[in-house]
């Protein structure tokens, strides 16, 4: 019988350390530069595009997030935003393209603990890379700048702040420069069942143009497992606050598909 005991005591301390280390993937889920690798597949959708609003595009971004420590107070994360498009009629009398966009790679360094007040930061470089394949899925522009991202996690709850800005230093001289602002505010809650559901927008600010274009996201997400594979599966609906004549308007969907590979 204390033999029986033994064993029932020891798989649920092993159930109970199971269950607390995916709460605490999922958690990280919410962070952008958690120590953890991340490789995000995200499909976006969106339709009403272009001034007589008879466009749609498709996108897939594959976004790939790697950290490494560089010692005992700091780890560097590389986050790459490679975008794979097919659009169609996006401007009058534009015909379709498919192909790859032009890549955002930004690299955070950031300190292995949050401060006493639980702040969680990280600061570094980001750079625009002229990788599109047709000239209607590329600024045709190199770019850099700085890009920063603050966030608070308590009880369930993640809130906080990514934001980049750009400007273009060379490429095609016909092609009009690059200033442009990014910001994403976002707030998230994570389930003891693994569920987050959250809310951000993804805001760029055109400073050429004097144009915002603002899609509002709201999204649910779950982490499950695969064997011992942990995969994120979410989606949710995009809503176009603001956008230029040129953009998207309305309505448009997300799907995410998230691969974790935890140490």
């Amino acid at each position: 019988m204390k033999h029986l005991l033994l064993v029932a005591t020891a798989l649920f301390a092993a159930h109970a350390s199971a269950a607390q280390c995916d709460a605490e993937l999922a958690k990280q889920l919410s962070n952008p530069i958690a120590a953890l690798i991340q490789v995000p597949f995200q499909f976006n959708y969106d339709t009403n595009i272009g001034p007589s609003r008879d466009g749609d595009k498709f996108y897939a971004n594959f976004q790939p997030v790697v950290p490494t420590q560089l010692n005992a107070d700091w780890n560097v994360i590389s986050r790459t935003i490679v975008p794979i498009v097919s659009q169609n009629d996006i401007a009058p009398d534009s015909g379709s393209q498919t192909g790859v966009g032009d890549i955002l790679q930004s690299v955070f360094f950031s300190p292995t603990r949050p401060t006493a007040t639980g702040l969680i930061w990280g600061v570094g470089p980001a750079f625009l890379l002229p990788s599109g394949t047709d000239p209607l899925l590329s600024q045709r522009k190199w770019g850099a700048g700085p890009t920063a991202v603050a966030l608070i996690q308590a009880n369930g709850w993640t809130y906080g702040m990514l934001a980049n800005h750009i400007w273009s230093f060379a490429g095609e001289g016909s092609r009009s420069g690059i200033s442009s602002t990014f910001l994403q505010p976002f707030v998230s809650y994570t389930t003891k069942d693994l569920w987050t559901f959250g809310l951000n927008t993804e805001s760029t600010y055109d400073w050429k143009h004097g144009q915002w274009s603002t899609p509002v996201n709201a999204f649910a997400s779950r982490l499950v497992k695969f064997g011992k594979q942990p995969v994120s599966i979410g989606g949710g609906l995009r809503y176009w606050a603001a956008s230029p004549d040129s953009g998207p308007h309305g309505w448009g969907g997300r799907v995410i598909l998230t691969f974790l590979l935890p140490k």
